[in-house]
């Protein structure tokens, strides 16, 4: 991190908190310029396609469209490492959660040309994809709330075509799923269903089918597309409606987008779980951590790690209420 990095502050002003607890969401914001990030894309990817170091593999770490192996590089990728704990994303994310916050989670989002869109669809405690059905994460009781902060960076253009975002705005403030229900995984239909005239899944999942109304349809009137130059990226709650529009193959360019979730260090991580299991893939979490983006942790409810596997040590942000 260099001396300006240190010394410049990026929280969100309070017209732009207004905006965001107005809609959900906040962006998007320039971070690298494209050719920068494409140079490190181009760095990138021999890491990417090598996974002997990530914290996630072998066993049942693939299964269907699931590679577990690609969740949270950020532990074993330096560049990652440095990305989630840069000071552009988590002064925001700390105006937004309070000065003291975590980085629980990344994962990579590719969409190859003809790929379907994903459908629309809200995450509170991430328990709808975990196959032990226990909720990945849990606020205090007190709490007036729930899910997770996203911050979504473009690697690659996200156009309308190539499958960029799409949110209803102001949408996270009532769930519209119950994440204790059940999908039912079918193969067979990625890549071959439609909904209301847009090829749209999960992953091999449905999820349509974790609606608390199965008559309750998402008013698609209200979707605002979140079209992104490569290098920026975009601020929203887990819960705010979101979903992806299909890659129209007009270029052979993938659309890759990686997202890096934060909490206050408050909520409780993988409270009832040795293991991680989603979308039936499974692997263990003896090698996770959260990592500690700013502040304090004054709970030591949760696991840490202060370096990625590699010896890259995390700059933490200072706590100061922003």
């Amino acid at each position: 991190m260099t001396t300006q990095q240190q010394q410049t502050r990026f929280s969100l002003t309070g017209a732009e908190l207004e905006l965001f607890h107005e809609q959900g969401y906040i962006g998007p914001f320039d971070l690298y310029d494209a050719d920068e990030m494409q140079a490190n894309l181009q760095r990138l990817r021999p890491k990417l396609l090598d996974t002997r170091s990530a914290i996630y593999s072998g066993g049942k770490a693939v299964s269907g469209v699931t590679n577990l192996a690609n969740y949270d590089r950020h532990l074993d990728v330096d560049f990652l490492a440095e990305h989630i704990t840069r000071p552009e994303i988590v002064d925001r994310v700390s105006s937004i959660l309070g000065p003291d916050t975590l980085c629980w989670r990344s994962e990579f989002f590719p969409k190859y040309p003809g790929d379907e869109g994903t459908d629309w669809h809200q995450a509170d405690n991430f328990s709808n994809v975990a196959g032990s059905k226990h909720p990945q994460i849990v606020w205090p009781e007190d709490a007036d709330f729930g899910g997770t902060i996203t911050v979504w960076t473009a690697f690659t253009p996200a156009t309308e075509d190539m499958g960029c975002l799409q949110f209803i705005p102001g949408s996270h403030k009532t769930m519209n799923y119950d994440e204790s229900k059940t999908m039912t995984y079918d193969a067979d239909s990625v890549n071959q269903v439609e909904k209301d005239g847009v090829r749209r899944g999960f992953f091999g999942y449905d999820y349509r089918q974790l609606q608390k109304d199965p008559n309750w349809k998402p008013d698609e009137s209200k979707a605002v597309s979140q079209v992104m130059r490569q290098g920026q990226f975009i601020v929203f709650w887990s819960t705010l409606m979101h979903a992806s529009h299909p890659h129209a193959g007009l270029t052979d360019q993938m659309r890759l987008g990686f997202a890096g979730r934060y909490l206050p260090t408050s909520v409780r991580v993988y409270p009832y779980s040795d293991s991680l299991e989603e979308f039936g893939g499974g692997a263990s979490l003896a090698k996770f951590g959260n990592v500690l983006t700013s502040g304090t942790d004054t709970y030591q409810h949760n696991r840490f790690v202060d370096r990625t596997v590699n010896g890259f040590r995390f700059p933490t942000r200072d706590g100061e209420q922003r």
